[in-house]
């Protein structure tokens, strides 16, 4: 497989309504046994956490935002295309105009909003940081201020990192894109 000169977009895939985490788990299963992780990257359910009292007691619930769409991050090559779309679940893409046709990516804004409404990043290993690296801030409360990772989780693009604060050491969670590399 050859790499395309095409780059990472995101596309939205319509499933079978209550199956999207079930479509997630094939498609990142798939990914990973038929060779395609430098095609495809994240797959993202699009849910938000609401809290529900049932019987007097409080719990957190996962409520779908789109019911029937799944959010996937990929380098659309004939190959990846082939996968994502023969996946189980997958009924197709949108943007897609049928007879073979190649689906039309999320533009870079329309992105950016769904991910920040999720808590996530649209940014995916652009930086490339560790713990320990000094880093400035670039948004966000902390704006100006630098500091040094202590954690770093990939998956879902977040940093912890300690800043000093008043002569006080302060841990505080970051978004990878709220901070550039100190040289």
């Amino acid at each position: 497989m050859e790499l395309e000169t095409a780059e990472k977009n995101w596309y939205v895939l319509h499933t079978y309504s209550g199956y999207e985490n079930k479509v997630k788990n094939n498609l990142d299963s798939r990914a990973k046994s038929m060779g395609m992780e430098d095609f495809i990257f994240r797959v993202v359910v699009p849910e938000e956490e609401e809290h529900e009292t049932k019987n007097g007691k409080d719990k957190v619930v996962k409520k779908n935002e789109f019911p029937g769409y799944v959010l996937v991050e990929m380098v659309m090559t004939d190959d990846s295309w082939y996968v994502v779309r023969n996946t189980p679940g997958v009924t197709g893409f949108i943007g897609s105009h049928g007879s073979g046709s190649k689906p039309t990516p999320l533009l870079p804004d329309e992105v950016d909003r769904i991910l920040r409404r999720l808590g996530m990043s649209a940014r995916h290993a652009d930086i490339d940081v560790e713990v320990g690296e000094l880093v400035k801030i670039i948004e966000g409360a902390f704006n100006g201020l630098t500091g040094k990772i202590t954690e770093v989780d990939e998956k879902n693009m977040k940093l912890k990192v300690d800043i000093d604060m008043f002569g006080r050491e302060t841990s505080t969670e970051l978004d990878i894109d709220q901070i550039d590399k100190l040289d």
